[in-house]
């Protein structure tokens, strides 16, 4: 497990991405969706949507691997969250990004930005199996909803848009 954390940093800069912000500061927070600094620092607002993926993992994994001990299922999440990260850092999954939704200036993550996300997910997945399955249903809604009010994406809005783009959504979404 401990290794799970560098050899995501590995593998993303692997894929050429920034260990840090291009302007070469480091924050940890940014809370402006609209700024350049958005998915460069270690948090943004869309790092709740990474705690969303923990608490989507905690279901698949749970029910894929019911007779897996906990710590397991939290390994197992870890790695496919750290999967995810490398993927969605691969120019097919940044072009759709840019095509598809309102993300235009959209270049990737940094390393840094990505360790963040892979620790919102495990945030998520503890928080998960602490709640359990109901109050993780509510938790996910809520803050599908905040995320709808606050910055005009979530989530399963993400979800929509790279597969089956909708363009009045993607007008909605513009910074404007």
């Amino acid at each position: 497990m401990a290794l799970v954390p560098p050899l995501t940093a590995l593998v993303l800069w692997a894929e050429g991405r920034l260990l840090i912000c291009a302007c070469g500061e480091f924050q940890l927070w940014v809370g402006d969706t609209c700024s350049s600094l958005n998915s460069q620092q270690l948090f943004d607002p869309y790092s709740l949507t990474h705690i969303l993926h923990g608490f989507l993992l905690f279901w698949i994994v749970s029910l894929v691997f019911r007779n897996v001990s906990p710590q397991w299922r939290f390994t197992i999440a870890v790695v496919l969250e750290m999967l995810w990260e490398a993927v969605e850092n691969t120019n097919f999954v940044i072009n759709r990004y840019r095509e598809q939704t309102a993300a235009l200036g959209y270049t990737g993550d940094t390393v840094v930005n990505s360790l963040g996300d892979l620790f919102c997910a495990a945030f998520g997945f503890w928080l998960a199996l602490r709640l359990g399955w109901f109050r993780v249903l509510i938790a996910f809604l809520v803050v599908e909803a905040v995320l709808l009010l606050w910055i005009n994406d979530s989530l399963l809005l993400q979800i929509l848009m790279l597969i089956y783009p909708v363009n009045a959504i993607k007008f909605w979404q513009m910074c404007q």
